[in-house]
């Protein structure tokens, strides 16, 4: 079916030049003594059947590149295509203006080369700018929407897009909390995430790439087996190579917030004022409260940092650093609570040994 349109418009474009260039050529051959080329009719039939001619050479390459364009507008996003066309429009209605302004310079040259540079300029930038600031405009657009009233604006939270990156997707947690039901809204999983992921998964060390393929397992069970609202954002920043500060620049724009157990991208997010939610806070806070002069038994298993320390471990694998318990390693032991530092990192218990205590 393409290739009888292509034939069609084939035999249109050598009819439609044929009229207007075949008695030009003849004229400039001066055979104007072959009367019936004056003939409209006769001259479309011979630019058609030249046309249709090169069709048999040309029409698998002009296939060929309609098929290819067809699958390259399939595979882009619809934000991409719409705000690229939008840019393009724009920046075809500058170059009209401008041209029609130089219109009134009577010179020859200008009059002909410039609007055709022009409409090839700003057609190229408007489309160029649309498509890279497609990102920014979309969130210019919904910050617009949220400006419509206070049932909006107290709606917002429980809706927020939650933006998953690559650690708390290999981490795994994140799928039992979708299950429960904590974490309300719709589930965001950056395209650029998913080739960090496939990258992970490729890799030639064994331990990455059991780490990758965890995390695509991860998001087949989010996808597939959980209630919850999931969207693939198909759009990259190209002037950014970070994944972190791609994850932070996609949270700005779409008011979203940042799922993530990493330290490092907490304390960015914080800083560049962008909501995160790290599940090892969620983890610090449903863990069992341990307040100083608190006792407990527990098995002192290796070394601490510092001379003389030893260090345990409860269920939930908190950590916990024993003063003087480097003689204990290997034994349980009654240990009462110090201090506890409390971090996104983790939380991190200190105590001392209780026969120790009793000693002083």
């Amino acid at each position: 079916m393409l290739k009888r349109i292509v034939q069609a418009c084939f035999l249109i474009t050598g009819g439609t030049l044929g009229i207007f260039l075949i008695p030009e050529l003849m004229s400039a051959l001066n055979a104007s003594h072959m009367t019936f080329i004056n003939n409209a009719y006769i001259t479309a039939i011979i630019g058609a059947l030249i046309f249709y001619l090169l069709t048999f050479k040309a029409i698998d390459h002009v296939v060929n590149f309609i098929k290819w364009f067809e699958e390259t507008l399939v595979k882009a996003p619809i934000t991409d295509i719409i705000f690229g066309s939008l840019g393009l429009l724009v920046g075809l209605l500058l170059a009209f203006l401008i041209g029609f302004a130089l219109n009134a310079i009577e010179v020859p040259i200008i009059n002909t080369v410039a609007p055709i540079l022009l409409t090839l300029l700003f057609g190229y930038l408007g489309f160029q700018v649309g498509f890279k600031k497609r990102d920014e405009l979309s969130g210019l657009f919904k910050a617009s929407k949220k400006k419509g009233g206070d049932s909006d604006e107290e709606s917002a939270p429980a809706g927020q897009l939650k933006i998953l990156d690559t650690s708390v997707i290999i981490d795994g947690r994140i799928a039992d909390i979708c299950q429960t039901g904590f974490l309300q809204g719709t589930i965001v999983i950056p395209q650029f995430v998913l080739e960090e992921l496939q990258h992970i998964a490729d890799s030639s060390d064994a331990l990455k790439r059991n780490r990758g393929r965890r995390g695509l397992d991860i998001l087949n069970r989010i996808q597939k087996e959980l209630a919850v609202n999931v969207e693939i954002y198909e759009g990259d920043f190209e002037e950014i190579q970070e994944v972190d500060s791609k994850l932070v620049k996609l949270a700005k724009l779409t008011s979203g917030a940042v799922v993530t157990n990493d330290f490092n991208l907490n304390k960015v997010c914080e800083l560049q004022k962008v909501a995160v939610l790290n599940i090892n806070d969620l983890a610090n806070a449903v863990k069992p409260v341990v307040l100083p002069g608190e006792e407990m038994n527990i098995q002192v298993i290796k070394d601490g940092k510092e001379q003389n320390q030893g260090v345990a471990y409860l269920d939930d694998g908190t950590m916990i650093v024993v003063e003087e318990g480097r003689n204990y390693i290997g034994k349980r032991i009654d240990v009462m609570v110090t201090s506890v530092l409390q971090t996104s990192a983790g939380r991190m218990i200190f105590a001392k040994p209780k026969m120790l205590e009793k000693a002083l």
